[in-house]
């Protein structure tokens, strides 16, 4: 990748370019379905047992802090609120974010790789078929269903982590626990945590897609595309993560 401001301007252009003919090419038929659903399973099954294990120490981790420092306050009653919200609303949307790149991205941007540095691509155009809605739509629409699932599984973990942790460990109130997490919290948290991990699957996809299709340079080039892809997708979720939160404090109302 070219490290001067052109090259960055054209770089990130061209993934813009390709992030849109993505979302142009999705009702584009026939519909790739049997791609999509090894591309699901495959994506899965690479991500869904680190998923549940990262998200215990993430719950424990917020539990133990929150819980620490409502104890200072003596605000105890409200650490299973300030915990779960926290597990809900931030750490389930990243951690999915993190692993669907860190595991499912790499895979993604090595297949497409290795297929580019073998003019499989350039066969496959040759021939008259579209590399993106052949090949980068499923792997797209894959991640984000995969996210979505994952999202939810680590706010179950991370929210029971979180309770054992807080009620066990710090003696905590199981009542206070959840009378304070069902007062503060609402639907639109667990809505707005999803859309999030839809968001940011189809960052990570269309990232490693992107990474992928223009690597070039044998073997050491996928490697470093494989590296770039992870790179720019953790940088293009902080900061979507950072406007999206503030968008949803700016729409929807919080209880007092």
């Amino acid at each position: 990748m070219s490290l001067s401001p052109i090259g960055a301007l054209r770089h990130s252009g061209s993934l813009f370019a390709m992030a849109l003919d993505v979302v142009r090419t999705i009702p584009r038929r026939p519909f790739q379905a049997r791609e999509f659903i090894q591309q699901a399973w495959f994506v899965a099954s690479v991500t869904i047992l680190p998923t549940a294990l990262v998200s215990i120490p993430f719950g424990a981790v917020i539990a133990l802090q929150i819980g620490s420092l409502t104890r200072q306050l003596g605000a105890q009653s409200f650490s299973g609120a300030a915990s779960v919200l926290a597990v809900l609303r931030e750490a389930s949307p990243i951690v999915t974010a993190l692993l669907i790149a860190g595991a499912g991205g790499t895979a993604i941007c090595a297949d497409l790789g290795a297929r580019k540095i073998r003019d499989e691509i350039d066969a496959m155009q040759v021939l008259g078929i579209d590399p993106i809605h052949r090949l980068v739509v499923p792997r797209v629409l894959a991640s984000m269903l995969v996210a979505v699932l994952l999202n939810g599984l680590v706010s179950v973990v991370g929210v029971a982590g979180g309770y054992f942790f807080n009620v066990v460990l710090q003696n905590g109130t199981p009542g206070a626990y959840l009378a304070s997490f069902t007062t503060l919290a609402q639907l639109s948290d667990l809505w707005a945590a999803e859309l999030k991990a839809l968001v940011f699957g189809a960052i990570a996809a269309i990232v490693a897609s992107y990474k992928g299709l223009t690597a070039k340079g044998g073997p050491k080039g996928v490697g470093d595309a494989v590296n770039q892809s992870v790179v720019i997708t953790f940088m293009l979720l902080f900061v979507t993560n950072f406007v999206m939160t503030a968008v949803y404090f700016q729409v929807v109302p919080q209880r007092g």
